[in-house]
């Protein structure tokens, strides 16, 4: 048994798993998320939209956490969460702009 080998792949995957330490954590304004979010109004701000997949409802975003709305806008940017038109739509953002957007989204409720 090699136990240096193993040693170093428990430690690989640890750090594989563990928050970049160089990552810059980002405040979201809300009052500049407003104006970035004029165009998500299109869809997700009529009510019983269905966009141009018929079995497909747009989902409400407004009042839904700043960490699933980051998240969520994140990954349609990196393209790890399918749909054509947000990735797109995501793909202009930056991590500021992802925060602020999400910073205005929670703060909507009905």
């Amino acid at each position: 048994m090699r136990p240096l080998p193993i040693v170093a792949c428990v430690a690989l995957a640890f750090a594989a798993h563990a928050p970049a330490a160089t990552a810059q954590q980002v405040t979201g304004n809300a009052e500049t998320g407003r104006g970035l979010t004029y165009t998500c109004v299109g869809c997700h701000g009529i009510e019983g939209y269905k966009n141009a997949y018929p079995h497909y409802h747009v989902p409400k975003i407004g009042g839904q956490s700043t960490e699933y709305l980051m998240n969520a806008l994140t990954e349609y940017r990196n393209g790890t969460r399918k749909h054509p038109t947000m990735e797109v739509q995501a793909q202009s953002f930056s991590d500021q702009d992802i925060a602020d957007i999400a910073a205005f989204l929670s703060g909507l409720t009905k």
